[in-house]
């Protein structure tokens, strides 16, 4: 099975997303996406949760994003709370939703949404197996398929503040979106194990960003 070392992954050039961002933070706007994305035949997914550094405290999730190939949806659910409407959209078959860690995921949501059974789902860490991939965390299966390193500096900052930054946005959009793409990529059998090498990759000596895991 193929693996790659955080030391690997930090010579790696940066992910470069150019697609359009949308943060939204009404239940009208929920409404907007639901009926866009629901349009699609498969979408990217992910949540993040405003992390706690007091034992025994804990948050409920802050963020879900959704993304298709070229733009990624980013729902305030500290805001604007689980609709209906969502959480129909998130217990469909369709469109697929492609994800990985989905139980921590669907843990996280119920915590907001009573009742809530999760449908149509890609389970990205059982996925990669099949194309001999070891490695479970989003950034080092991104670095083993595209030899590109996705930036984790803002895991741990505050999804629930007032207005997020420019940097929490591209993370989060990143992180939905790369699990679509690595997705895409794999189902077209565009990845050929057998014929992998680390030192194919391009490298880059900026070491400025962590290499941490998801």
């Amino acid at each position: 099975m193929l693996s790659i070392t955080k030391e690997q992954i930090a010579q790696l050039p940066p992910v470069e997303y150019d697609g359009k961002i949308h943060v939204v933070d009404t239940v009208s706007g929920v409404r907007d996406v639901v009926l866009y994305l629901s349009k699609c035949d498969i979408v990217g997914f992910d949540t993040e949760t405003r992390p706690t550094f007091t034992k025994g405290k804990s948050h409920k999730v802050a963020l879900l994003q959704l993304s298709t190939d070229d733009e990624s949806f980013l729902i305030r659910l500290n805001k604007t709370g689980m609709p209906n409407v969502l959480r129909r959209f998130m217990e469909a078959d369709k469109p697929l939703k492609v994800g990985l860690s989905v139980k921590d995921d669907f843990h996280s949501i119920c915590k907001v949404c009573d009742e809530f059974t999760p449908g149509g789902y890609v389970e990205l860490q059982e996925f990669v197996k099949w194309f001999d991939i070891g490695d479970m965390s989003l950034q080092k299966v991104y670095g083993i398929i595209f030899g590109k390193r996705i930036s984790k500096a803002q895991r741990l900052s505050n999804w629930e503040a007032d207005e997020l930054t420019a940097a929490q946005q591209r993370y989060a959009a990143i992180d939905a979106w790369a699990c679509l793409k690595i997705y895409r990529y794999l189902l077209a059998g565009c990845f050929d194990a057998e014929t992998w090498k680390f030192e194919d990759f391009d490298f880059v000596n900026d070491k400025s960003e962590e290499g941490s895991e998801k």
